[in-house]
């Protein structure tokens, strides 16, 4: 007779072993309806399957974010349903949940077009339209092994090897479509309404180049209506706000395949990286750091002396010179402890903060690279500071505030912060871990900031604060962190003398702010598509002159303001003022000044904003002023 407590504390006796939908039914019958899994024990369970012990359960319905990605996770099987129907003689590889969707990857000689989306996606429907019934199999390891067999579902008989625990296996039937998976699934399909198969792409088995390539199936899933078309029309958003697209546009940088996830910057977009550079280098200075260059080749010894080698040899470049093997930096925290370690330091030195625009490469996945957003070589705005046990908390608390206040400046108000611990491969003992994870969670909790748990998560080396920044599709990126690292200063013999006159090893914490360059100007460039506030802008304003007669005007004002160190340009092409406008605005320029007969006789501009706002009439002086306080502002408006 098992008791089932419900979360307000209710409890429910039942004579013989319970599911979690009769136990909804015996609340009511709208509860039992809406019910798409249940919570026992604060295990998801499938909604059909027996409860025989004393439990506390949850109901989940598809107002729960566990509810949600239940249905996308059904979704992705009825992605293999529809597909195995069609084309009944590809392979179904995996098909699991991700942010806001799902996918599903599959093997099959023939390629999928955009026109088979629809076709998918026509006989989802279908299939949804039907209500019938998912059933969960519980079926022993051989009997699995004989289902995928006749089937003849090479891949799912490769998951299953690989299952080495004893128990059961849950195999899902979607009338005579069977898949396999840990669950929980939907009970019905009548709870599969609002979706929307996106987009194919490439993969490869477990992610490995080396395995069979498969093809990639990608939708949504939401509980409601709105709420797909509300992200629909975000993606739609997104499209157009894509860094790649307006890169090219408005020539920012373009990548080549003779140099593949590596950026060549065109003029515009080199302009935007060095003023983002000018900026970041002004708040180190602001907070007494001190900038340093490290060499791009290190000998392998010291990445092995690092752990680094270990960890990430794969993704490393290397070459070779007079039998000596060469490793081109994939971070530069090893070398800033060679820095570190050149002259005898004494605790009245610390902390001692070095950073470094550090040009790193990586030996990332040719289908993992994206644009700016995932490269081979990208600069990190790195920095290391070597301080004492009793510094961390001084150290993370004012970088804390250091992230807040450069998101800030680029309209970035909504931080989420979480904290990373010990993954189960790392360097160190349990004892410096302990030390590390209460470190950075007093730092956290001291600042009264809301912040989430991700064990296992932490660096190989230490535990991490990451700061992660919503844009204005309310994406998520993660740029920030700070890391506590009591190892490597110990592994690389980083030594201060103490007040004891004793040799110790200093904390080494580890922090960027933006992340890279390149990714954060990737997402600079979605989240203002391309109209850049002024201080970033490539080009700050453009003079165009109304007839032949205004183009030496034009020259002069734009040599004043080119000497005054604003970034100007002139148009005086033989057009018409309205087309001049309107090429100005489509280059996203952000003040545009126009001349004409009557400005010039005034020794003065018709200014208008990038938005057409008319801003009046301004002789130098005042176009000066002017310009200075919205650069002064960064394009922050209150």
């Amino acid at each position: 007779m098992p008791v089932i407590t419900l979360p307000d504390g209710s409890k429910k006796v039942f004579e013989n072993s319970v599911t979690t939908l009769e136990i909804a039914q015996s609340i009511g019958e709208g509860l039992a309806k809406a019910t798409i899994a249940g919570k026992v024990n604060d295990v998801l369970l499938d909604a059909t399957l027996p409860i025989k012990n004393d439990a506390k359960v949850v109901i989940i319905t598809s107002k729960d974010k566990e509810g949600i990605e239940i249905i996308r996770h059904s979704f992705a099987h009825l992605i293999g349903h529809a597909v195995k129907q069609i084309y009944p003689n590809i392979k179904m590889a995996i098909g699991p949940v991700i942010e806001d969707g799902f996918y599903y990857d599959i093997f099959s000689e023939y390629r999928f077009t955009p026109d088979d989306l629809n076709k998918i996606e026509e006989r989802i429907n279908k299939l949804i339209k039907t209500n019938y019934d998912v059933e969960i199999l519980q079926v022993p390891k051989e009997e699995a092994i004989k289902t995928f067999k006749e089937r003849d579902e090479t891949f799912k008989l490769r998951i299953i090897e690989e299952i080495h625990e004893e128990g059961l296996i849950n195999l899902y039937k979607h009338e005579e479509y069977i898949d396999m998976c840990r669950g929980p699934h939907v009970p019905n399909t009548r709870h599969l309404r609002h979706f929307k198969l996106l987009k194919l792409s490439g993969s490869y088995w477990r992610g490995n180049s080396e395995n069979e390539s498969l093809q990639r199936i990608y939708g949504t899933a939401w509980a409601k209506e709105k709420e797909l078309n509300d992200y629909l029309t975000r993606i739609e958003e997104a499209e157009k706000r894509d860094h790649r697209k307006l890169g090219r546009k408005h020539s920012l940088f373009y990548i080549s395949e003779e140099s593949p996830g590596m950026i060549f910057w065109q003029p515009n977009g080199w302009t935007i990286y060095q003023v983002l550079m000018k900026y970041i280098r002004k708040i180190l200075k602001k907070n007494n750091y001190q900038e340093i260059r490290t060499p791009q080749a290190v000998d392998r010894s010291l990445w092995e002396k690092s752990g680094h080698w270990e960890k990430f040899r794969d993704d490393m470049f290397t070459t070779s010179s007079e039998n000596r093997t060469y490793a081109i930096k994939p971070m530069n925290c090893p070398c800033h402890v060679q820095v570190f370690n050149q002259g005898l330091k004494s605790y009245k030195d610390l902390p001692i903060r070095l950073a470094e625009f550090g040009s790193c490469h990586r030996n990332e996945p040719s289908g993992a690279l994206h644009g700016l957003m995932r490269v081979r070589n990208f600069t990190q705005d790195d920095a290391h500071i070597f301080c004492t046990e009793k510094q961390i908390q001084e150290e993370v608390s004012t970088f804390i505030e250091l992230v807040f206040e450069v998101y800030k400046t680029f309209g970035f108000d909504e931080i989420i912060i979480k904290l990373s611990t010990r993954p189960e491969k790392r360097v160190g003992s349990d004892d410096i871990w302990d030390k590390s994870e209460e470190a950075l969670t007093k730092a956290l909790n001291d600042k009264n900031l809301k912040w989430e748990l991700q064990p296992g998560e932490g660096a190989f080396y230490g535990p991490k604060i990451e700061f992660s920044l919503k844009d204005c599709l309310n994406r998520v990126w993660q740029c920030g962190t700070i890391q506590v690292d009591f190892s490597m200063p110990i592994r690389l013999d980083a030594t201060y003398v103490d007040i004891d006159n004793e040799k110790r090893n200093p904390v080494m914490l580890h922090r960027a702010i933006l992340g890279s360059f390149e990714r954060f100007i990737g997402i600079l460039i979605e989240q203002y598509e391309a109209k850049f506030p002024i201080w970033l802008a490539p080009y700050q304003i453009i003079l165009l002159s109304i007839t032949d007669r205004n183009i030496e005007k034009c020259q002069e004002f734009n040599q004043f303001l080119n000497i005054k160190g604003y970034r100007s340009k002139v148009d005086i092409r033989n057009e018409k003022i309205g087309y001049k406008i309107r090429e100005a605005t489509i280059g996203r320029i952000p003040l545009i000044a126009v001349i004409g007969d009557k400005e010039e006789e005034i020794n003065s501009v018709a200014l208008r904003a990038l938005d057409g706002t008319n801003l009046g009439i301004f002789d130098l002086p005042n176009l000066y002023k002017l310009m200075d306080e919205l650069i002064e502002k960064k394009g922050r408006t209150e």
